[in-house]
């Protein structure tokens, strides 16, 4: 049964799953220099699917009531983890920078928008639209920047660039997918349904594809670590709920978001650098997301 919060905690949760989301695409960066991709994000599904399912057993959390419900996890889990998270580990493998990364995938709302007045037949009003737009021109006005800074050529730029677009459409797939068929599901229990064939669809990919060696650094534990409690426990029931008490634009709003918050960790953490075009284009997508989220 949902948990109903105060209001003043109900506000805070769009900003905290902001944060801890942004806090992804650094972590990734930590530790991929010591474990590839798909052995990466396998290690993270087994540790969280460990910690899940020690969980429920301890609390007896409810597993859903039917077949039907289960297959619907399991495929939004693929989408909103399996694809997303895959494409965007590879993306930084391959050498996007962190940030740019981020406002690649960062570019959902929009498609999000056109994606659900079709699919769940949600009222996108003219204010909303404004505002989307609005967040779509700042997202280009800072990528812009950054392709200037950090691509060399057409091919180097499509090489990085196609494993993020691939998560840019796992996810906005995912989170219409979860809302159409599976909106609201025991956090607990769902997690572990939605994880569990991401597992097996990055393991299969480590095994085919990858040597599977790992240093076990300090850097690497922290970021394993994280990624697992914060990220994929903290930050994805945050989503959860967010998806449960909104419209599926509302969420995919805040995504435009991130992208900010990472650019400016990446800056403070690595020194990727923001150029005066880019912290202009910030400026315009907050303004974009306000007016979509008011």
């Amino acid at each position: 049964m949902p948990v109903r919060l105060p209001i003043s905690l109900q506000n805070l949760i769009p900003l905290s799953f902001v944060l801890l989301w942004s806090t992804g695409f650094i972590g990734a960066k930590y530790g991929l220099p010591y474990a590839e991709p798909m052995t990466f994000l396998w290690l993270r599904m087994a540790l969280v699917l460990l910690v899940l399912t020690a969980l429920v057993i301890v609390v007896k959390a409810p597993w859903p009531g039917s077949g039907r419900a289960m297959l619907h996890l399991a495929v939004s889990g693929l989408l909103v983890h399996g694809g997303y998270l895959g494409g965007v580990f590879v993306a930084i493998d391959r050498g996007l920078p962190s940030g740019l990364t981020a406002l690649v995938v960062g570019l959902q709302p929009i498609a999000t928008a056109f994606c659900a007045a079709l699919v769940l037949q949600e009222r996108v009003g003219s204010r909303q639209w404004g505002g989307l737009l609005l967040g779509l021109i700042g997202v280009v006005l800072v990528l812009g920047g950054k392709l200037g800074q950090d691509a060399q050529d057409a091919s180097t730029l499509w090489f990085w660039l196609w494993p993020a677009v691939l998560a840019l459409a796992s996810i906005t797939a995912g989170t219409l997918y979860q809302k159409r068929f599976v909106p609201v599901f025991d956090l607990r229990t769902g997690a572990i349904l939605q994880f569990l064939p991401c597992l097996l669809l990055f393991g299969m990919f480590a095994l085919l594809t990858e040597t599977r060696q790992v240093a076990w650094t300090g850097d690497f534990i922290f970021a394993l670590l994280w990624l697992t409690l914060v990220l994929s426990i903290g930050a994805i029931a945050l989503l959860n709920h967010l998806l449960r008490q909104g419209s599926a634009v509302q969420v995919a709003s805040l995504f435009y978001l991130t992208p900010l918050a990472t650019a400016l960790i990446a800056w403070l953490l690595f020194d990727e650098r923001l150029a005066p075009l880019a912290v202009f284009g910030m400026g315009v997508t907050v303004a974009g997301v306000w007016l979509a989220r008011r």
